[in-house]
């Protein structure tokens, strides 16, 4: 049973004609196709980790070229999936003003510059960074791409669950461009944004799950009623939290890691919590207002971040 109201209308906008389109117009649907905010997101969850590998500040060119090669890693992965997904994306208001349905940017353009973003990155790290760094960032944008844009977004409604491993990986890049090797401690940072994708993308999906409804992809609040969603993500939110307290004794951290983790944790439980209560008895999204848990946990994972490139700072 699907537990959705009507689809919404479609957009009466015509596509823009390509040949009118300003330079600038352009430019900015280019930028638009490696979806900017995201890579923000992304490298929120890099840098810090390369302050924690460094045990203080690292250098300055190593930091420049893990970001320029990150940002290109995660722009090129965020084109391939407008690019696959661009006939859902005309159906879809959160969507349907990207460049490719407004057709600004042909697809075989599109496809170019994910292949130039992508193979620009590779070099970048491989060079300037180091292999390991390199070969992580690749499997990330491939995993990305085929794993949860081709084969898990329209199939499950675990999609986002797995298909989110690929948002992980920057934890790893940032640790390993440091340090050329893998160990525990950027795993357990790794695991924290894999139990905290669930709750940010199914917030969000539950703002938005008519249009997921209306193009058939099996987001969990559209198959399933507004109170297991949030009794879902109360579930991820107190294992996510669980999870960023193991940093303290895995990676020996001073005191400041644990106590920001376990305030940032205890806000982000008391949001979860709070709209599971909102959830019973109604699918209103005016009363059950999930943007304000998207919006938070936003705000809970770049902080927690920010805790992760201070604790550092403060013993050095």
């Amino acid at each position: 049973m699907t537990y959705v109201g009507q689809p919404a209308a479609a957009s009466e906008q015509r596509p823009a004609d390509p040949d009118r389109s300003s330079l600038k117009d352009v430019v900015a649907a280019y930028v638009g196709l490696t979806k900017p905010r995201v890579i923000e997101l992304l490298l929120l969850t890099t840098v810090p980790v390369m302050f924690f590998a460094a045990r203080g500040i690292p250098e300055l060119g190593l930091v420049v070229a893990t970001v320029i090669g990150g940002t290109f890693s995660a722009g090129s992965a965020s084109v391939f999936n407008c690019v696959y997904d661009r006939d859902i994306d005309e159906q879809m208001r959160r969507t349907r003003r990207r460049a490719l349905p407004r057709h600004i940017v042909s697809p075989r353009a599109a496809l170019v510059f994910g292949f130039v973003l992508g193979i620009a990155s590779t070099v970048i790290l491989w060079a300037w960074v180091n292999p390991l760094s390199a070969v992580l960032s690749v499997s990330a944008n491939a995993f990305y791409v085929f794993g949860y844009t081709m084969l898990l977004k329209r199939r499950t409604t675990q999609n986002i669950v797995w298909g989110g491993l690929a948002g992980c990986f920057p934890a790893l890049i940032g640790w390993t461009a440091v340090t050329a090797e893998l160990s525990w401690t950027p795993v357990v940072l790794f695991m924290v944004v894999f139990f905290w994708t669930p709750p940010h993308t199914w917030a969000l999906a539950l703002r938005y799950r008519e249009d997921y409804a209306n193009v058939d992809v099996p987001m969990l609040p559209v198959v399933a009623p507004a109170r297991e969603v949030g009794r879902q993500i109360v579930l991820y939110s107190w294992v996510m939290v669980a999870t960023s307290l193991l940093l303290w004794p895995v990676a020996d951290t001073g005191i400041f890691y644990p106590v920001a983790a376990a305030l940032l944790g205890a806000g982000f439980l008391v949001e979860a919590h709070r709209m599971w209560s909102r959830t019973r008895g109604t699918e209103d999204l005016s009363l059950i207002q999930p943007m304000r848990l998207f919006h938070s946990s936003n705000l809970y994972l770049s902080l927690l971040f920010v805790a992760v490139a201070i604790d550092p700072l403060l013993r050095f």
